[in-house]
């Protein structure tokens, strides 16, 4: 068995499914997952009818990293998803990544929207170090911004590697192989050193292991933690030392969040409207923070569907004390609120909103 980088423990090994040749085949008497326990927290109102209702999960840690705020099962591990990205870029400078410029350092922690910045960014990172966007190996696909992607169709492009949301973090993963000296080709592979150093930092902000680990939309691996320890990570990343690694991270975050996302993307006006705030979204519907304070905070809607995501996330902001970290923060949060709505007829008439947190 391989031995993890340095510490002597066990490599993580990639989660295998029950049936390999029908790995969605149902498996009979399967324990039933925690998220089913889940409360309600948010519901979807049409004309003052209550239509559906979301069930979530949400953590709140403070600077000492114990639990401030619990709704549902906060201690059942969940995929963050691309919520991770910010430790996984600890990791990558960690192994000795040099991203010229703190641009490159929040593109690394990016879910991107395929701007054109976005992909030069992908391409700069890549031409540091010798290679060309032909050595990425995540997903390829059109971008995420509807005007870019509509543009990238109109011309007749087929999806690329560099233009999905994932590029950045790819390209710095291959700049961390580059600088460490490990093979490049394998590096999406759980047992390439890069992989298992991400595991060590990930158990490390976390302050717990991992609790699984399979493949994510993009092909890298995805590793499973709880709401709260990723909630307890964001407060570490966003109350870190100066001069760490994490503060980097942090910092870039906090000054390039239309590198981090994209021009009108939910996360990135998060990261410009609230004072010492950092971000990060994954897909289903997962949004972890981190305040200057230390505290964190990690919201999960079980279904996976994004319509409550945010207002969850407001909701909880508000619930911490977020409105008094500035003058415009009532304003930034009420406005990613309003554009949660409910439509008939082409006219709005009601909205998701969440339900009140203990």
């Amino acid at each position: 068995m391989t031995q993890d980088l340095g510490t002597g423990r066990p490599a993580p090994l990639t989660t295998r499914p029950p049936d390999e040749d029908d790995p969605v085949a149902p498996r009979e008497g399967r324990t039933p997952s925690p998220l089913g326990a889940a409360p309600v927290v948010a519901e979807v109102v049409r004309s003052g009818f209550v239509e559906s209702v979301h069930h979530g999960i949400v953590a709140a840690t403070g600077p000492d990293g114990s639990l401030l705020l619990t709704v549902g099962p906060v201690d059942a591990p969940v995929l963050p998803r691309s919520s991770l990205k910010p430790l996984q870029t600890v990791a990558m400078l960690r192994a000795g990544a040099v991203l010229d410029g703190e641009e490159l350092v929040a593109l690394a922690s990016a879910s991107h929207s395929g701007e054109d910045f976005h992909q030069e960014g992908a391409r700069r990172i890549l031409a540091s170090v010798g290679l060309t966007e032909e050595a990425l190996q995540n997903t390829p696909d059109r971008p995420l911004s509807e005007e870019h992607r509509a543009r990238w169709i109109a011309e007749g492009r087929a999806p690329a590697a560099v233009a999905q949301n994932c590029s950045g973090k790819h390209a710095a993963m291959l700049a961390a192989c580059v600088a460490a000296g490990w093979d490049t080709a394998g590096y999406r592979d759980p047992d390439h050193p890069l992989q298992r150093l991400v595991v060590e930092v990930v158990e490390e902000l976390t302050g717990e292991p991992v609790g699984g680990v399979t493949v994510d939309g993009c092909g890298a691996p995805a590793l499973a933690v709880t709401p709260a320890g990723l909630a307890r990570a964001f407060g570490r990343l966003a109350s870190a030392a100066p001069g760490t690694h994490e503060a980097r991270v942090a910092d870039a975050l906090r000054a390039h969040p239309r590198w981090l996302g994209g021009t009108g993307r939910d996360v990135t006006r998060l990261v410009e409207g609230v004072p010492g705030l950092i971000a990060k979204d994954g897909a289903e519907s997962v949004y972890a923070v981190g305040l200057a304070d230390g505290t964190g905070l990690a919201v999960k809607i079980t279904d996976g569907g994004e319509r409550a995501r945010v207002v969850v996330m407001t909701a909880a902001l508000r619930r911490l004390g977020a409105l008094d970290l500035g003058p415009g923060v009532a304003d930034v949060l009420a406005a990613l609120d309003a554009e949660a709505v409910v439509r008939g007829h082409g006219r709005a008439v009601g909205a998701v909103r969440a339900v009140p947190l203990p």
